[in-house]
């Protein structure tokens, strides 16, 4: 297999204690207010210009002359998790949910390997600009892990105060082998949508069941019957997801409740089974609900995220150019995955192309072990800084510069 172009040993020496800092200090999504700080500064001194967008986003962008516009999203948000990795810079930082509930933090996604990632393709094009002529838009996104940071950039006018990119790219770390790369061509990632669902009923005593309406049965029957949807109602043909994670009711054993409430969440790679299926959630909830004689319930949307969609054309030139630079052996295609994420909404604003690919982060003896890979958020994640930084590196530079004059 061959080697990973290699990058200069002081280059590779700074970006491992980037991404070591980066993990030790992650922050929630939509408050990544000293690594936003810890961006603009490393860009500010390889002669990017720098502003902020969507709050916590960063824009950086590198004016070289005449040439095309290109565009690099990396996002930048932790996760509530508390990290068991046993690594010397594991993170121990504690952080504050939106409802205000105290919670571990961990850089559980990779996204302390994008954003170093980035920063190492923006130094071989800053120090290379002898080479190439165009204009490099460098997008650090917040709040990736709730799809608000895509949308808060763009509410804040990101294509407007930023030169438009004809292209835009993005990659994430995988639980893969280390120092390969996989794309999808067409559907790449999953639109995913996010129901609360409140039932209510009327509480009481748990030894008189018939003067009270029980939300925990009713519920459970939505639960149950919600799993018909995708075994009965879409075609085996057709990929869609729909998993029930929580549900609380009740305070004590012998006491009916007044409420039940769950959550729901949906993936999908087609439009109209999006549809199908979120209109199919709200008719067993409702129908559920008649049939026990107990109010609507209220459902509300807690988040949406996008279809990410691999330009087919610009994805074969990518993998031709990720080919050439990492070797055959190394590139893959894959089929689309069932995960979500926000970059879509980026590209589809403008009306451009996108390109999204994965790169692997796993040693091959872990692996080879009889053993589950730690899998993204985990909190045994870690990637082993080489060769997934390296790589990463060099397929965010070749692509851009691929497409530079």
């Amino acid at each position: 297999m061959p080697c990973v172009k290699a990058l200069s040993e002081s280059l590779t020496a700074d970006l491992h204690e980037l991404y070591r800092h980066l993990h030790a200090h992650p922050e929630l999504s939509m408050q990544e207010t000293a690594t936003a700080a810890l961006i603009e500064e490393r860009m500010a001194a390889l002669g990017y210009a720098t502003s902020r967008c969507g709050g916590t986003g960063v824009v950086a962008v590198l004016s070289n002359g005449d040439g095309p516009v290109v565009g690099l999203r990396a996002d930048t948000d932790a996760l509530p998790v508390a990290e068991d990795t046993g690594l010397d810079y594991a993170s121990t930082v504690r952080g504050t949910l939106p409802d205000g509930s105290d919670v571990p933090v961990m850089h559980a996604c990779g996204h302390d390997t994008h954003i170093t990632a980035a920063v190492g393709a923006a130094t071989l094009l800053a120090e290379s600009r002898d080479d190439w002529s165009g204009t490099v838009v460098l997008v650090f996104q917040p709040g990736e892990e709730t799809a608000a940071g895509a949308a808060a950039m763009l509410a804040d006018g990101l294509w407007d105060k930023t030169p438009r990119p004809e292209v835009m790219y993005a990659q994430h770390l995988s639980n893969d082998l280390a120092g390969t790369v996989h794309l999808s061509t067409g559907p790449a990632l999953a639109m995913a949508d996010s129901l609360e669902v409140l039932v209510r009923g009327e509480g009481g005593h748990g030894s008189r069941p018939e003067d009270a309406i029980d939300p925990v049965v009713l519920a459970a029957h939505m639960v149950v019957r919600l799993q018909s949807l995708v075994s009965r109602e879409v075609a085996a043909q057709d990929a869609a997801v729909v998993t029930v994670a929580t549900f609380h009711a009740g305070l004590k054993e012998n006491i009916i409740p007044a409420e039940a409430v769950f959550t729901i969440n949906v993936r999908s790679l087609d439009q109209g089974v999006r549809e199908f299926v979120l209109a199919g959630i709200r008719r067993i909830i409702a129908a559920e609900a008649m049939a026990s004689g107990a109010p609507e319930p209220q459902v509300r949307e807690l988040y949406t995220f996008p279809l990410v969609h691999n330009d087919p054309q610009e994805t074969a030139r990518v993998t031709e150019v990720l080919t050439g630079a990492l070797g055959a052996e190394r590139v893959s295609s894959r089929p689309p995955q069932m995960g979500s994420e926000d970059f879509g909404a980026l590209p589809d604003a403008i009306g451009v192309p996108g390109v999204y690919w994965f790169f692997g982060g796993t040693p091959q003896e872990v692996i080879d072990a009889d053993a589950p890979t730690p899998a993204n958020h985990s909190p045994f994640f870690a990637p082993v800084l080489e060769p997934t930084l390296t790589t990463a590196v060099v397929a965010a530079y070749e692509v851009l510069r691929s497409r530079l004059g």
